[in-house]
């Protein structure tokens, strides 16, 4: 088992000690915020280390501030992948467009900043690794609020009571489950499975996203930079999601799934699934959303995706989940549990009921479901490359973050 231990200076024993379970983008950016409201944070994950690699993601409107405030927008900026055109091809592979990438993705060209997941993820862990505790390769397995705190029992045998305990480990919130129950009563399914993994590059791309689509199908090839390797994505329509015992925990399954459903599609897609057989990081799973009534019970909370995933659908959830960070820190400075998660779920559910509602059931609008709307989007596509590029959504700046005050 590999623990991380880094504490960097001698903390009062006032300082209120919360648990934060989950170290990839809201967990760490919880940390960063609660630490310098003046609580003294541990953070577990259950893997091994911050975790790399990854599909790149967006960071946007509001989101953007947070990272100023953080102090990591330069090392972004750095990191932002330049993507420079998004082709879309028929079914039998000819061109139907080429556009300019945040035409399409509802980004602002030049101030949004779109990063590999594992940038941001390794940029978040240096911001605050010398200022809270991480426990790596560890998970929580019990939860107890019967006391005048959460008593935490580790999978790795160890008992640690906290004043409040966050869950920010994703769409499949272990900490939700515990707290709040099984994940199907808050699960929203919007219609689409997907299966992401990468591939070497023998295409030629370079900076770039290709799109082959059908009515109800789609693969992508999306080249972030001009090296030997890039990310595939599949996607496909389905009414109903396969149940997890047929299909999503069982490897083989899973790939015998996709398969099957682009078994006689054109293009580079033959090859796709060749690729997808052998690949060591695919990642299946069903497009779907996080909608709960509450986001706290007790001295509990939720984050980010465990609280309220919006889908890849809308390109938010990197933004929520670093907006929603900020918001539950600032909204505890100085008040107790009940008031501070009261005066989050206040001052944060419009901003991301706004960003959830951007897609609805099966109407994702780069991903048709019908011959007819599958010609519509592209009439739209070719009006596009004549057109002057689109500005941000007024959803990802639909909230003014509240001015940062220190702990004294």
């Amino acid at each position: 088992m590999t623990r991380t231990h880094r504490p960097t200076r001698i903390r009062p024993t006032s300082r209120r000690k919360v648990l934060i379970s989950g170290a990839g983008i809201a967990g760490p950016a919880l940390a960063f915020w609660l630490n310098r409201h003046g609580y003294a944070v541990t953070v577990v994950e259950r893997a091994g280390a911050p975790r790399s690699g990854g599909y790149p993601v967006d960071v946007r409107g509001t989101a953007l501030e947070v990272v100023r405030r953080m102090g990591i927008l330069p090392r972004l900026r750095e990191a932002h992948v330049d993507s420079r055109r998004f082709t879309f091809l028929d079914g039998d592979g000819a061109e139907v467009a080429s556009i300019a990438p945040h035409t399409v993705a509802g980004s602002a060209a030049g101030r949004d900043l779109e990063v590999r997941r594992g940038d941001l993820t390794d940029a978040l862990h240096a911001a605050v690794r010398d200022d809270v505790e991480f426990l790596f390769d560890d998970w929580i397995d019990t939860l107890d609020q019967s006391g005048d705190g959460v008593d935490v029992t580790f999978r790795g045998g160890a008992r640690r009571t906290f004043d409040m305990v966050f869950g920010a480990d994703g769409l499949h919130s272990r900490t939700r489950e515990l707290v709040f129950g099984p994940e199907e009563q808050f699960h929203r399914y919007l219609g689409y499975c997907f299966a992401v993994f990468t591939l070497r590059n023998t295409f030629g791309l370079s900076h770039e996203i290709t799109m082959w689509n059908t009515p109800g199908r789609a693969a992508a090839l999306y080249a972030v930079a001009d090296d030997d390797v890039v990310h595939a994505f599949l996607n496909f329509a389905r009414p109903e999601p396969p149940s997890a015992a047929d299909a999503f925990r069982d490897p083989q399954a899973r790939r015998d799934l996709v398969a099957a459903v682009f078994a006689d599609a054109g293009w580079e897609v033959p090859g796709l699934i060749a690729a997808m057989r052998e690949a060591d990081d695919l990642f299946v799973d069903v497009a779907g959303q996080i909608r709960m009534p509450r986001w706290s019970s007790g001295r509990v909370a939720l984050v980010g995706d465990a609280a309220y995933a919006p889908s890849f659908l809308t390109g938010q959830g990197t933004s929520l989940a670093l907006v929603g960070a900020y918001m539950l820190a600032d909204s505890l400075a100085g008040r107790d549990a009940a008031e501070g998660f009261a005066a989050y779920e206040h001052a944060t559910r419009a901003f991301v009921t706004l960003n959830q509602d951007q897609v609805g059931v099966g109407d994702a609008p780069l991903f048709p479901t019908t011959a007819r709307a599958l010609e519509r989007r592209n009439d739209m596509l070719r009006k596009l490359r004549t057109l002057p590029a689109a500005q941000d959504r007024p959803a990802h700046s639909a909230l003014t973050l509240p001015e940062f005050t220190p702990a004294r």
